[in-house]
């Protein structure tokens, strides 16, 4: 038995907090079901991140597109920060209360995964990053982590249904089990070039005998221009000067005309270490840091009932807009019915919580996995981010 919800379980709102039951139970008993606005949004972020990626508005949308709801939304992948509302419904308070949970759950962990993905991007700059995180995380989400990462910025994934999800090709290399089992790295690198498919690249994993240095040569040597890189997943109670040993084994593969063999690594990485890192990297793999992404703390606040603004205290009443010039991307949020200036720059500021649904029905379509992860690397260029 997997301890998990079903999509079905999570649609008769069984997964939701005891008390919007409660809510819902005396709300119906004293005949009250308002008209009411809510809106998502996060008063700050995890680990000092001065900016995040909306994720998690595809599943949002599956449960709300059969409600009688007016949805407005930020794309998914959009770039947002503290205070900048991602979501708007609008419709009875009873026709979609009992979901907030739930709702709260799709984004806020999606969007954590993908906010660290696109981190992991932003620091390897033009090296390939790949999500190597289901492991750390419950099969049953797996496939979430994968699209998630991918959507961040991940230029591949790991798991089959993963790659799937995202309308791409699993990518890995060779575990430490197969070297251990067949006995030696070098016929284990051969093995994998006699029986997998040729258009899989060989790159072989060189630290689990001997020093990296001289098994990255013995495998170069065996493999010559067939070997396309060597992976380094050393420990970190072994690695000492990580970036000497690259150094060391970036120098004897060039010195003997391997310079075509790139260097893969993986094991406990972050945004800083690949930092550290690109010096002599060529790609990495990525796990914990994403799969385990702090996530964003988004919350929904009722900010409308029956036409007139009203919210708790700390938080802004109505309806609003939120307005990015389409030159400078310097983004404001003003009340929905309040026209904008003309931004500084001579840009145009546009609404980027656009309308998606209406009364239960999708108004457009919604973007591919690869659209969206060229959205977010887009937007990181255009807005010239930084970790901070």
């Amino acid at each position: 038995m997997l301890h998990t919800a079903s999509s079905e379980q999570i649609r008769k709102g069984l997964v939701t907090d005891v008390y919007f039951e409660r809510t819902e139970k005396i709300l119906k008993a004293r005949g009250l079901n308002k008209d009411v606005r809510a809106e998502f949004i996060a008063k700050g972020l995890p680990e000092n991140w001065p900016w995040a990626v909306f994720a998690g508005a595809e599943e949002c949308i599956s449960l709300l597109k059969d409600l009688p709801v007016n949805v407005r939304i930020m794309k998914e992948g959009s770039i947002f920060h503290p205070y900048q509302p991602v979501m708007e419904l609008h419709g009875k308070y009873l026709d979609f209360g009992r979901y907030e949970t739930t709702l709260l759950g799709f984004m806020c962990q999606a969007s954590g995964i993908a906010t660290m993905a696109a981190r992991c991007r932003l620091a390897a700059q033009e090296r390939q990053v790949i999500s190597f995180g289901a492991r750390r995380m419950h099969p049953s989400i797996a496939p979430l982590v994968e699209r998630n990462a991918y959507i961040g910025g991940c230029d591949g994934v790991a798991v089959g249904l993963g790659a799937r999800l995202t309308g791409t090709e699993p990518v890995g290399t060779m575990p430490h089990a197969l070297i251990l089992i067949v006995g030696d790295t070098v016929s284990a690198t051969q093995a994998f070039h006699e029986v997998i498919e040729p258009h899989v690249k060989r790159v072989s994993l060189i630290d689990t005998f001997n020093d990296e240095k001289i098994e990255a040569i013995n495998v170069a040597e065996a493999m010559g221009k067939d070997l396309y890189g060597i992976r380094l997943d050393t420990p970190g109670s072994r690695r000492g000067d990580f970036l000497r040993i690259m150094e060391e084994v970036r120098w004897e593969l060039d010195l003997r005309g391997f310079n075509h063999v790139k260097i893969f690594l993986s094991g406990g990485l972050d945004e800083y270490q690949i930092l550290k890192y690109n010096p002599f990297a060529d790609a990495y793999g990525v796990g914990t840091a994403i799969s385990s992404a702090p996530v964003v703390d988004f919350s929904m606040d009722i900010i409308e009932i029956d036409g007139q603004p009203i919210a708790k205290r700390g938080k802004l009443s109505g309806s609003k807009a939120v307005f990015r010039c389409d030159k400078c991307h310097e983004t404001h949020v003003m009340p929905v019915k309040k026209k904008p200036p003309r931004c500084k720059c001579g840009g145009m500021q546009k609404d980027i919580l656009r309308p998606l649904i209406s009364r239960g029905k999708i108004k457009t379509r919604l973007p591919a996995p690869n659209e969206i992860r060229d959205f977010v690397i887009r937007q990181g260029s255009d807005m010239g981010l930084e970790l901070g």
